[in-house]
This record gives structure tokens, sequence and C-alpha cells, in this order.
């Protein structure tokens, strides 16, 4: 009985060295874009698997150059631009009562990477010249994945894997 316990204790224990080592080599990314796209294969002509919200957490499972193989929570696999991530952990304060009035995933995204609304009219007060106008009409245009598929596959564009 003494030797089938101690026996236990020390599976016990090199299990919880185990998986303790496992959670420290495991290494998460969040997402720090409004909308990063999960791709078959590292390039941006790629056709996009899935898009994850700024603030998901990601596993990292491969790194080849400036493209990273991901695992979603939801157990998907596919590749991100390193671009796309970032190290940092991004909390959001739900239980905050106004935080899903106080701004939009666009300007949470934003302000990830460090503009918002203030940096915006210091830019726009030292470049008077530039036309925003244009500038934002250019933000308004969308193009949706079939049809970029569809550019790609009509245009016999190539997809090289981890070179962009």
């Amino acid at each position: 009985m003494k030797k089938a316990l101690v026996t236990v204790s020390a599976l016990s224990f090199i299990l919880a060295i185990g998986l303790t080592a496992f959670a420290v080599t495991q290494k998460l990314m969040s997402v720090q874009v409004k909308a990063g796209h999960v791709r078959s294969q590292p390039s941006f002509l790629a056709k996009v698997i899935t898009k994850l919200a700024y603030g998901h957490r990601v596993e990292v499972v491969e790194e080849k150059k400036a493209w990273v193989k991901i695992h979603t929570q939801k157990k998907n696999s596919g590749w991100m631009h390193v671009s796309a991530l970032t190290k940092k952990m991004i909390v959001f304060k739900p239980g905050d009562a106004d935080f899903d009035k106080s701004a939009s995933k666009h300007e949470v995204a934003l302000a990830g990477k460090g503009f918002n609304e203030e940096v915006e009219k210091k830019y726009r007060s030292e470049n008077k010249k530039l036309n925003y106008d244009e500038i934002d009409k250019l933000e308004k245009i969308t193009v949706s994945q079939r049809k970029i598929q569809r550019f790609i596959e009509e245009g016999g564009l190539q997809v090289k894997g981890g070179e962009e």
C-alpha cells in the first residue's frame, strides 16, 4: 500500500511538472488589428480561412519569416502576418457599464496601436496641406474576400508561402 502511494505521488509530481513546463513553453499572442485574417498559407494572396477580432488570443505553433502559424481557441489553424499580432495580452473590462458605448472596435484597435482622436487632430494641424477627404474615401473602400480570390485566380497569381 505504501509503495503504491509513493508511486502515485511520484507520477502526480512528474505530471504536474510536465504540465507546468507545457504551459510555460506555450506561446500566446493577441490580435492587434481590427480584423486579423487567418490564411491557409503564409501569404497575403492565400485564401482567408477566418477573421479574428482585436484582442483575440492565439497559440503560436510555428514561425516562418514574417508569418506565424496559429491555433485559435476554436482549434482552427492557419497563418497570420506578424504585424497583426502582439505578445501583449489585450484586456478589456467588460464589467464597465459604458464599455460598449465608449468606443467602437475600430477605435479600440487604433488605440491599441497608439492612434486616437487627439493624435489625429495634432497630425492634421501639422499637415494642413494634405487632402483628408480623399483619405476618408479610401478608408471606406472594401473588397470582399470572394472578389479578391477571383482576382487572384483570374490573374494567374501564384501564392508563395512565407516570402512576403
